[in-house]
C-alpha cells in the first residue's frame, strides 16, 4: 500500500512537471516569465553545487530545526497540562480559538519591530505559528486517554503523576507526533516567508529575491523546488518515524476501519 502511494506522488509530481514544460513549449506563457520545467530543473541540480546557495540552505534548514525544538519545547507541556486540567483548557480556549485563526504571515511585520536580530524574528514567528497544531494534538491526545485505564491505575495506588506517565503519556504521544509533523512543514513556510519578507544576510528566502531581482526566475523557481523538497522530506521521515514508533497506534487504527 505504501509503495502504491509513493508511485501516486511520483507520478503526480511528473503530471505537473509535464504540464509546466508543455505550457513552456507552447508558447502560451513567455519563458521570461514562466521557464520551462527542464530549465528548472537543470538550474536546481546546479544549486547543488553552488556554494551560496549551500550556506543559505543551511542557514534555513539551521532555523527550521531550531524553530521546531522551541515549538515542541513548549506546545507539548503547554498542551499536556491544558488536557490534564479540563478547566483551565475551558478557560483559556477562547483565547487559544482566537489567536489561532490569525494568518502566521500577518504577524511577521510586527516581529520585525520586536527583534533587531533575524534568527530571533524566524524563530519566534515559527513558534508562534508551529506551536497551533502540537498543543490542539496534546490536548485531545490526553482526552482520548482510556478512561478505564486511569481508573485501574487509581485503583492499584498510583498517583496523578504514575497515572500521567504510565498511560497519559503514551496514549497521548501519537497524536503530539502527529502535531510535530504538520508542524514541521508549517514551519518550514514561516522560515521561508520570514526571510522573504525581513529581509537579512542568509537563507533561502534571500536567495530567492537576490534571483528574483537579478530577473533570474529559472534560480527563483529552482530554490522554491528545493524548500518545496525539503518539506516533503522532512514529512516522509517523521512519518517513517511514526510508523516505527507507534506500530500499536497504526494497527489499531487498521483495525478501527
Amino acid at each position: 500500500m505504501n509503495h502504491v502511494r509513493v508511485l501516486r506522488g511520483v507520478a503526480g509530481a511528473a503530471g505537473f512537471a509535464a504540464a509546466v514544460e508543455a505550457v513552456g513549449l507552447s508558447g502560451l506563457v513567455d519563458e521570461r516569465f514562466l521557464p520551462r520545467m527542464s530549465t528548472i530543473l537543470v538550474s536546481a541540480a546546479g544549486l547543488i553545487v553552488d556554494p551560496e546557495f549551500l550556506g543559505d540552505a543551511v542557514a534555513t534548514l539551521a532555523a527550521w530545526a531550531l524553530g521546531l525544538l522551541l515549538t515542541v519545547a513548549v506546545a507539548v507541556p503547554a498542551g499536556l497540562v491544558l488536557g490534564a486540567l479540563p478547566a483551565v483548557e475551558r478557560a483559556v480556549r477562547p483565547l487559544i480559538e482566537f489567536l489561532r485563526p490569525i494568518p502566521s504571515v500577518a504577524i511577521i511585520p510586527l516581529a520585525i519591530l520586536l527583534f533587531s536580530d533575524n534568527l530571533h524574528l524566524k524563530l519566534a514567528v515559527i513558534a508562534y505559528a508551529s506551536s497551533w497544531p502540537v498543543l490542539i494534538n496534546a490536548i485531545y491526545g490526553l482526552k482520548d486517554v482510556d478512561p478505564l485505564a486511569k481508573e485501574t491505575l487509581h485503583g492499584f495506588g498510583f498517583g496523578p503523576l504514575a497515572v500521567l506517565a504510565r498511560v497519559a503519556l503514551p496514549s497521548a504521544a501519537p497524536f503530539i507526533a502527529t502535531g510535530v509533523r504538520v508542524a514541521s512543514g508549517i514551519a518550514i513556510i514561516l522560515t521561508v516567508s520570514a526571510e522573504l519578507m525581513a529581509g537579512g544576510s542568509e537563507g533561502i528566502g534571500i536567495f530567492i529575491t537576490e534571483a528574483a531581482s537579478g530577473n533570474r526566475i529559472d534560480l527563483m523557481l529552482a530554490a522554491t523546488l528545493w524548500a518545496g523538497l525539503f518539506g516533503v522530506l522532512s514529512n516522509a521521515v517523521l512519518v517513517a518515524a511514526e510508523r516505527r514508533l507507534f506500530r500499536w497506534h497504526h494497527a489499531r487504527s487498521e483495525a478501527a476501519r
